[in-house]
């Protein structure tokens, strides 16, 4: 099986080269950048074929193909690809539009290949135990969910609108939202949000805490800013506490780990647990193996999370509640 990689503008594309490689009977067909200097970097790290037009990659007969490009050229790479009957594993968000959201999976739904959505946080084994946990009934009807995903401002292309399309809620709520939505199996209706630059010099959000009602009545928020300071651990924040009617349940998705103390290095994690990526990019393999039309994480499932980060600008900007489904604008400034 041939797997290409379309840029390696994000920094998960290393993690999911690695798993590609390591993966039996699988080839890393080829890594595509326009960046030169830095395609040609990993592909000699990687022992593959380095293409400086994407459209080359796609023409080597690939089965798969990974877009971890700037979060503004995902449409344009996943349309490609599927326009090349190449099945897609597309990097969160999943677009910066609806409007492109819906071309992506329209343009994948039209060509007959997959479109999964990145969202590696579902294959943890805790969140995984959790969702066994809220699908047996124990916990009784959920009520309230309160979640986080807090990191440092990443900088590059991250902090620049033209490339990213925002700053931490657009980079930051995706991923929770997705657990919240694949737990209750409902879809948020309404979003409130307060946004705002508080931490970090650059002129883009790094601040927001999102409050979402569900269509079948449950409240729930989220801080998903990138507040951690710089010595912080940038990766190890994921959580969510979940109220039912018959027990609480806590998750902490990045808690296989040891906590290390220094003068040198103030606090660290040293990482044990799961490999999510691996578990990520090893669930897209074998979808195409199997020959599935449809990813286990849609693209559907990454623009209704889209959804909700478009729908927190819209509501800090109006400082209202916004309805989701209604005609909102989110093609204002989210600088």
């Amino acid at each position: 099986m041939k797997i290409g990689i379309i840029s390696f503008a994000h920094m998960h594309a290393y993690s999911y080269a690695q798993a590609i490689i390591n993966m039996e009977g699988v080839e890393l067909a080829g890594i595509a950048d326009d960046n030169k200097e830095r395609g040609e970097k990993y592909a000699a790290e990687f022992g593959t074929a380095y293409y400086a037009d994407y459209k080359q990659l796609l023409d080597q007969g690939l089965d798969g193909v990974v877009v971890t490009s700037e979060n503004i050229r995902h449409k344009e790479h996943v349309v490609a690809a599927a326009a090349a009957g190449v099945h897609v594993m597309c990097e969160k968000p999943i677009a910066t539009t609806m409007e492109d959201a819906r071309e992506m999976i329209a343009s994948c739904e039209a060509n007959g290949v997959m479109l999964q959505t990145a969202f590696p946080v579902r294959f943890s084994t805790s969140v995984r135990r959790a969702k066994e946990i809220v699908d047996s009934g124990s916990l009784g009807d959920i009520i309230a969910m309160k979640g986080t995903n807090r990191g440092q401002n990443p900088g590059g292309w991250f902090i620049d609108p033209a490339l990213s399309g925002g700053g931490a809620v657009i980079d930051h709520t995706v991923h929770v939202v997705d657990i919240m939505r694949w737990f209750t199996g409902a879809e948020i209706a309404e979003v409130y949000a307060e946004i705002d630059n508080l931490v970090y010099d650059t002129p883009i959000d790094d601040s927001g805490i999102i409050s979402m009602t569900f269509d079948n009545g449950i409240f729930a928020t989220l801080d998903c800013s990138w507040n951690r300071n710089r010595n912080y651990p940038t990766w190890g924040d994921v959580t969510l506490e979940i109220v039912g009617t018959s027990g609480t349940l806590s998750l902490d998705a990045m808690n296989q780990k040891i906590n290390v103390f220094s003068d040198v290095n103030g606090y660290k994690h040293a990482f044990w647990g799961d490999d999510m990526d691996t578990g990520l990019v090893g669930d897209f393999i074998k979808g195409i193996r199997e020959g599935s039309k449809q990813a286990s994480v849609t693209g559907v499932d990454g623009m209704r999370a889209v959804e909700v980060a478009l729908a927190a600008y819209a509501s800090a900007k109006q400082q209202d509640t916004v309805k989701l489904g209604a005609d909102w604008a989110v093609s204002g400034d989210r600088s």
